[in-house]
């Protein structure tokens, strides 16, 4: 059979492909879907390089013949925390490949720009190291949240105070030296879901901080409901192959240049091949998402019909996390998976599952945990893209080990 040939009009052009013409022949802009951002966003220029993958550049300095120039901008950077323009100049104020990953994720959760560091830990406390900066210490924060994120809020590691409240408190709460307040949406471990647009509304001026890393921006993101700063875990969802360690922050560019400055003061910069792993990861997010959330949904499913079984815990938006109370000792399912991992972290390709409060969340104290909705017999699962059967037969399984109903 002779193949078919599609002819392409003459007048196409790469760089404009995005335009459709509208009534009257006139020039409409239509948004990139997710998916192709996915792919493209931060290598729109490749081409033009005459490269298909991104480089990853190693560089720890650049060469400069232009000491004055050199100086001019480092003084720009240091006043106001702005990319430095032209080449790069040292590795801790910024590297080529990290902001394509930069540029990328930015473009996903709608932004302005983005500011990756080392983890998600060192990008949470560079956003507190900004507001207490200002003077603004107070944090406002509702639970649960990340373990560590509890932690580092609860023991004022770096100055700040904490006010913990219910969604319907957080007006209150807060302060003339309020600086943020934070929340997670699913929350981690229990998914607890938050209605973010009233939470932006009850924050008032203050700046609402949202750990998206469960939800990723394939399911939501947070901004367009009034967040002003859009927080994750890289690690996670955004490699996504268990591989590299990450963090970034996704906001305005008022406030990432504030971060940019903490970044190079305190050296929480992300190593070059970390942002090309990343930067490889998104292209594929989407479709890993997907792919997980629908496992995810029928091991919930499942999970729920089974009197091994006391509560199932599973997102309105969907996701690929899944938390569950056992009837029996949870120490025995973790004991009995062979297919699933018993591991921390989550969002790989692979499955992993853990007890938050033997691990992630063990640093939280008991009562606080409990409140929270945390309890001693709840696991979390983070379903990767194995057959759900496959999944499936493995959880049997290991439930069978429980001694509970």
């Amino acid at each position: 059979m002779d193949s078919v040939v599609y002819d392409t009009p003459d007048a196409y052009d790469a760089d404009t492909r995005d335009d459709r013409r509208g009534a009257g022949g006139a020039s409409v802009t239509r948004p990139r879907a997710l998916a192709t951002e996915a792919v493209h966003a931060g290598r729109e220029d490749l081409a033009a390089l005459g490269l298909h993958a991104a480089p990853i550049d190693l560089s720890t300095t650049y060469p400069s013949y232009d000491s004055r120039g050199e100086a001019a901008r480092i003084d720009a950077f240091a006043a106001e925390g702005a990319e430095p323009e032209g080449p790069p100049v040292y590795g801790r104020l910024g590297n080529p490949t990290v902001a394509r990953f930069e540029t990328a994720l930015a473009r996903l959760e709608g932004t302005e720009s983005a500011v990756a560091f080392a983890s998600g830990m060192a990008a949470l406390s560079a956003v507190l190291l900004v507001r207490n900066a200002m003077g603004l210490r107070h944090v406002v924060a509702v639970r649960p949240l990340y373990g560590c994120s509890d932690h580092l809020l609860t023991a004022g590691l770096l100055g700040s105070e904490v006010t913990w409240v219910d969604p319907a408190g957080i007006a209150d709460a807060l302060r003339p030296d309020t600086g943020l307040v934070m929340v997670e949406s699913p929350a981690n471990p229990t998914l607890a879901e938050l209605d973010l647009r009233a939470v932006a509304h009850a924050c008032g001026s203050v700046p609402l901080l949202a750990d998206n890393t469960f939800a990723t921006p394939v399911l939501q993101r947070p901004v367009e409901q009034g967040a002003r700063l859009v927080l994750h875990s890289a690690t996670k969802y955004l490699g996504g192959h268990g591989d590299v360690m990450a963090g970034v922050v996704a906001c305005d560019e008022e406030f990432a240049r504030g971060l940019r400055q903490v970044r190079f003061a305190t050296g929480g910069v992300l190593h070059p091949l970390a942002g090309y792993l990343l930067l490889r990861g998104l292209s594929t997010l989407p479709v890993r998402v997907r792919a997980a959330s629908s496992n995810a949904a029928e091991l919930a499913r499942r999970l729920a019909g089974d009197p091994r079984v006391a509560r199932v815990h599973y997102p309105r938006i969907g996701g690929a996390m899944i938390a569950f109370e056992v009837h029996g000792d949870p120490h025995d399912v973790i004991a009995g998976v062979r297919l699933i991992t018993p591991a921390v972290s989550l969002g790989s390709v692979d499955s992993l599952i853990q007890h938050p409060a033997s691990i992630s969340h063990r640093i939280v104290p008991t009562e606080d945990r409990h409140d929270a909705g945390v309890s001693d017999r709840l696991l979390r699962l983070s379903v990767g893209l194995e057959d759900v059967d496959d999944l499936w037969t493995d959880l049997d399984g290991a439930l069978g080990f429980t001694s509970g109903v």
